[in-house]
């Protein structure tokens, strides 16, 4: 591994509820820049995420190009996504692709928030796919149970996509 250098990593998504893959993502982004000793400040996001620059009108393309022409990105990569393929379909991030950087996350896991959510909604366990504070702190405040507000409510109309 090269010498380490410091690293800024900032991140967007629902985090809702805040996965451990999610807390992952910063472990295996950090290890990356680490290992190709790229420092700076880089916006982190899954596969998923990058996928929803292609959604019209969700991003303002200035924004995107932006982020990768003047910070750049770290994706981590997510089954069911071909951010090689998103990089290549957008002409802004095939024209800085040299700025969004790939992580493979050596461990596979296709826990996500919607499933956290809809297991949480049914009753069920989600021991240790979350921090225990995140579990404690949904139980303090009744959220995803059946009764409580959040009842059937999903960040993104495409249940399957939502991390």
């Amino acid at each position: 591994m090269k010498s380490r250098i410091p690293v800024v990593l900032l991140a967007c998504g629902s985090f809702n509820p805040i996965t451990n893959m999610h807390l992952r993502l910063f472990e295996v982004a950090r290890d990356h820049l680490h290992q190709t000793a790229v420092p700076e400040l880089k916006l982190l996001c899954g596969a998923d995420i990058l996928n929803t620059f292609r959604t019209p009108n969700l991003w303002k393309e200035a924004h995107i190009q932006e982020i990768v022409e003047k910070f750049g990105l770290v994706c981590v990569g997510r089954a069911g996504h071909d951010p090689k393929g998103y990089i290549l379909e957008s002409p802004i991030l095939r024209r800085y692709q040299h700025n969004v950087h790939l992580a493979r996350e050596p461990v596979q896991n296709e826990i996500s928030a919607t499933y956290i959510r809809r297991a949480l909604g049914q009753g069920q366990s989600v021991k240790y796919l979350l921090p225990d504070a995140v579990i404690a702190y949904i139980k303090d405040h009744n959220l995803y149970a059946k009764n409580s507000s959040w009842e059937g409510k999903s960040t993104q109309s495409n249940e399957g996509e939502t991390s």
